[in-house]
């Protein structure tokens, strides 16, 4: 009785073995050929931007910082899922910063004078679009994802006496921008996008803002704020 009891449960459990393999072969084979069907579809394209930046700062103690101008160019590649969703990272070469007037006093800048900082970063967003076609070879898009960003460079340029995150400045000097014989600004940031953009064949034209979640610096100090507009052309 015993041998026979044993002899059910083994062939229960073999079964129940060849059940599981069957199934989990069977997902593995439906995974494969939605990822295969997926890739048959995908459409690999790269574009190349060329824009302005307006740049500032946003958040606590940003007052009566202005807007900056400065350069935008990039690379980047397009992953097309669908007719309708992508995505995109790229590579950019991003100048940001802020400008502040004669006479202003606060946490980031005490200054008598007219000041400028400059931040160069190389940046990397990460964007998911979603593709609408408006017209003929025409296509509205719209764009969000994170970005992060390293800081490569960049000088703070002062005309007057000032004092930008408790280093002293007297006449007309340039100083680093990030570094520890300089203001000492953070070098990684970090935020999200928001674009919006029209394709115009292979021509690509766009707006998109960026809001830094990072702090420039150590301390009760505001993020970096950026609006983008950039042409590029898509290959």
């Amino acid at each position: 009785m015993f041998h026979k009891q044993k002899h059910h449960d083994n062939k229960f459990i073999i079964y129940k073995h060849f059940f599981i393999t069957t199934i989990m072969k069977k997902s593995i084979l439906t995974i494969i050929f939605a990822f295969i069907c997926i890739l048959g579809y995908a459409q690999v394209s790269f574009n190349v931007k060329a824009g302005l930046n307006l740049s500032s700062y946003i958040g606590e103690n940003s007052d009566n910082s202005k807007f900056k101008p400065g350069v935008r160019l990039g690379v980047g590649m397009e992953y097309q899922f669908n007719e309708m969703v992508a995505l995109q990272p790229s590579l950019f070469f991003s100048q940001k910063g802020a400008k502040y007037s004669d006479d202003y006093k606060g946490n980031i800048a005490d200054a008598d004078a007219d000041v400028k900082i400059n931040q160069l970063y190389l940046e990397l967003p990460i964007n998911v679009q979603f593709r609408f076609n408006i017209a003929d070879n025409t296509n509205l898009v719209i764009a969000t994802g994170p970005y992060l960003a390293c800081g490569v460079g960049g000088k703070a340029k002062f005309d007057g006496n000032a004092s930008v995150g408790g280093v002293e400045v007297n006449g007309s000097e340039k100083i680093d921008t990030f570094g520890d014989d300089g203001l000492d600004y953070n070098r990684f940031d970090a935020g999200w996008n928001i674009g919006l953009g029209v394709e115009f064949g292979q021509i690509l034209v766009g707006l998109d803002t960026q809001l830094g979640f990072c702090k420039i610096m150590d301390g009760d100090v505001p993020h970096n704020a950026n609006i983008g507009i950039t042409l590029g052309y898509k290959f």
